[in-house]
């Protein structure tokens, strides 16, 4: 089963939906979450974000179980948190200060709180992780993009022994940066930044260099998706347009968009909050301030599924693969065992470190499936091995736009070239004729 979890800035609760059939699931309860507040942790239960006033200095972080509407646990971090994210079997949880710009890192199993470092200067944003879960890639309201090996992150020794904690620094952004995407390919793979200042930025991780600017005709987008192909990216635009750009081929400007978009869709004029694509099809689903969820046939461009949030602008969507039980259709609306209440969830979170675990190594998987063996780190070489195999694999978009930065440089040297040989030509005739002029 496929399901929809949408979710507001008010407090109207998480809407599910099935993505195929279009049946409503529960409704989960009491949820006023920031953008890029809501995350599935391993398919195992919901996790949201909560700042319900935003001057407040103090917010939660609470947990529901798939068969439960209400809140089940609920967690108070040292400051309010706006992004979380989770690696994909849920071992971990990130998450960003909404004031002071860190980074919380806590083991979900056991609610500790491993790691706290400040990441920015300002409030971060958006928070991911990458396909091996070795990196996390933030943005912040200070503009900048962030790349963070968590090997060296969780190493005591040489954390202390380098200038920067962070792999990359990306402050090409003006403004506030609003969604950052990354795509497959391990150490190969690109990173797509979005800024308030019209702009997506495109980065090699490899090298931690820009690779592609893209300029929007006076919009900021607020979210971006990465085709699974990596061909192209989807950006949604406060202006309610759904933009496509290409990451590997060049496009022809014209009088509507500039160099790079390909072309957009939309069927409103509210702004686009967010977009997620669907884990099976060709599918992509939108959110959008007049509280509709859209499921976009991309083929077609067409929409085949609406959906209505109760109500509220929509700000977070999360699809979700779940193994549905066959011996209960509607097994959302029923309690699959005898548990006590709660006991199916994790403890809460821990509020500052205890100080009790071990300071020269910290477990953290790099399994991006369902593995959950636990390796101990000891040195940033044990990761270099791992993205060496990774590298292999590389990204077709990467490997595209890196050979068309070197046919740009090559051309840019070649008319270089035949400009110093044109000179030297025309200095040969002037000697020349210099020469002979004063034999006269």
């Amino acid at each position: 089963m496929e399901v929809i979890l949408a979710s507001s800035s008010v407090d109207s609760g998480i809407g599910c939906w099935d993505l195929h059939t279009g049946s409503e699931q529960l409704r989960y309860k009491s949820c006023s979450s920031p953008s890029h507040g809501l995350v599935s942790i391993g398919s195992r239960f919901i996790a949201s974000s909560q700042i319900r006033d935003p001057l407040a200095s103090s917010g939660s972080l609470l947990y529901w179980a798939w068969n439960k509407p209400q809140v089940e646990v609920k967690n108070f971090p040292a400051e309010p948190i706006k992004p979380i994210a989770a690696n994909q079997s849920g071992t971990y949880l990130a998450a960003g200060g909404a004031f002071s710009g860190d980074i919380y890192f806590w083991e979900v199993d056991t609610g500790r709180l491993l790691k706290k470092w400040r990441a920015h200067y300002r409030p971060v944003t958006c928070l991911i992780f990458n396909e091996d879960e070795s990196l996390l890639i933030t943005g912040s309201e200070d503009g900048c993009v962030r790349v963070w090996d968590l090997v060296m992150i969780f190493d005591d020794l040489r954390s202390q022994e380098s200038s920067n904690l962070y792999m990359h620094s990306f402050s090409e952004h003006t403004l506030r940066v609003t969604d950052v995407a990354i795509g497959n390919g391990g150490a190969s793979a690109i990173i797509v930044s979005a800024s308030e200042d019209w702009t997506c930025k495109v980065w090699s991780l490899a090298t931690g260099t820009l690779l592609r600017n893209i300029v929007f005709p006076e919009v900021v987008i607020d979210n971006i998706v990465l085709d699974p192909a990596e061909h192209v990216f989807y950006a949604g635009g406060r202006d309610g347009k759904i933009y496509i750009a290409a990451l590997n081929t060049e496009s022809i400007p014209t009088n509507n968009h500039g160099k790079h978009i390909l072309g957009s869709f939309s069927n409103q004029s509210k702004a686009v909050t967010c977009l997620a694509y669907g884990t099976s099809g060709d599918l992509l689903i939108s959110g959008a301030e007049d509280g509709i969820v859209r499921v976009w046939n991309l083929r077609t461009r067409n929409i085949v599924r609406m959906f209505k949030h109760a109500k509220g602008p929509i700000n977070n969507i999360v699809v979700v693969r779940r193994e549905s039980d066959s011996s209960n259709d509607t097994s959302f609306n029923a309690q699959t065992s005898s548990r006590k209440h709660g006991s199916s969830l994790p403890p809460p979170l821990e509020k500052y470190r205890t100080g009790n675990e071990p300071t020269d190594t910290v477990p953290v998987s790099l399994g991006g499936g369902g593995r959950h063996e636990d390796v101990k780190y000891v040195s940033h070489d044990v990761l270099m091995n791992s993205l060496k195999e990774l590298q292999n694999q590389g990204s077709n978009a990467a490997s595209e736009m890196e050979m068309e930065k070197l046919k740009h440089d090559s051309q840019k040297s070649m008319q270089m070239v035949n400009q110093w040989k044109k000179m030297y030509e025309n200095l040969h005739e002037f000697c020349v004729k210099e020469i002979l002029d004063g034999s006269k």
